[in-house]
């Protein structure tokens, strides 16, 4: 089973959106899907309301969801790790203990080749309209994601 996680900064917002997409497009006895922060902001909490909605829009429930943070260990448990932006790739390879858990930590947007600027911009500041976009940039770079994952 490969084991992947979705990282943002805060927990809630991007990450949660990432990983109930994947995990939906997916098949779940090949893949297992989680996320975490690199902050320890919202531990414990429930994504934010307006990831939940958006999710929810599209068919996707991730209100069960509580936060965590990013822990050393997680390299030890997942075989890749998804950072949202550039700020948390760089946070998550400065705990990395060797070769081998940098090569695990991948930057998102980098399977998508139509997109320039590489990071998932954090919605969490903006309303419903940047939050749908996050939740589009998302869905599209799983889609590109899971066939290259599902054909390994």
């Amino acid at each position: 089973m490969t084991r992947i996680l979705m990282v943002c900064l805060g927990n809630i917002c991007r990450s949660p959106l990432a990983h109930g997409i994947m995990q939906a497009q997916l098949p779940e006895d090949l893949f297992y899907v989680d996320y975490s922060g690199t902050a320890a902001y919202h531990i414990g909490k429930s994504p934010d309301k307006r990831s939940i909605a958006v999710a929810r829009k599209h068919h996707i429930d991730i209100s069960g969801q509580r936060a965590r943070q990013f822990q050393v260990s997680d390299f030890d448990t997942f075989d890749i790790i998804y950072a949202m932006d550039d700020a948390n790739y760089h946070d998550i390879l400065k705990l990395a203990r060797n070769t081998t858990d940098q090569h695990k930590v991948k930057l998102f947007l980098e399977a998508n080749s139509s997109i320039q600027n590489k990071n998932v911009p954090d919605p969490y500041y903006g309303d419903e309209t940047d939050f749908e976009y996050v939740f589009n940039l998302i869905n599209d770079t799983s889609k590109i994601l899971s066939k290259e994952l599902i054909s390994l």
